[in-house]
């Protein structure tokens, strides 16, 4: 059975940092990603990896203050948040894939993923 199992969130101050971690199970997968879910807004990218060579997709937003990574070990995929903003709130939800059949860039489509986590609250006071 696949399981993504999220971690980390919290409650933060404006440029302070979080760590979230994604702990899959169940089957291997290719691309796993990030999306975060603001109140009263649709699901957004947020970043995404390649399982296999570690390529790396950010959306504008979070460029230069995210880092995505992955853990082949212990098949876990954090996302390490720096330099938080208020606008970074929201329920971050880890996904996975486990084909790669698009070009990378494509992944930043929801519908693309086929697993999903229960979501982890990040909220970032001003």
């Amino acid at each position: 059975q696949v399981q993504l199992v999220e971690s980390g969130g919290g409650l933060v101050q404006a440029g302070g940092s979080l760590r979230l971690s994604c702990a899959a199970s169940g089957r291997t997968f290719s691309v796993m990603g990030w999306f975060r879910q603001a109140p009263g807004r649709e699901r957004d990218f947020v970043a995404t990896i390649k399982w296999s060579g570690g390529s790396t997709d950010y959306a504008d937003s979070v460029k230069g203050r995210f880092t995505i990574s992955r853990d082949n070990a212990k098949n876990t995929v954090d996302l390490q948040m720096n330099s938080l903003k208020p606008e970074d709130t929201g329920v971050y939800f880890c996904a996975a894939r486990s084909a790669s059949t698009f070009g990378f860039a494509n992944y930043r489509r929801q519908s693309l993923f086929n697993s999903w986590g229960q979501g982890t609250q990040v909220t970032v006071s001003s």
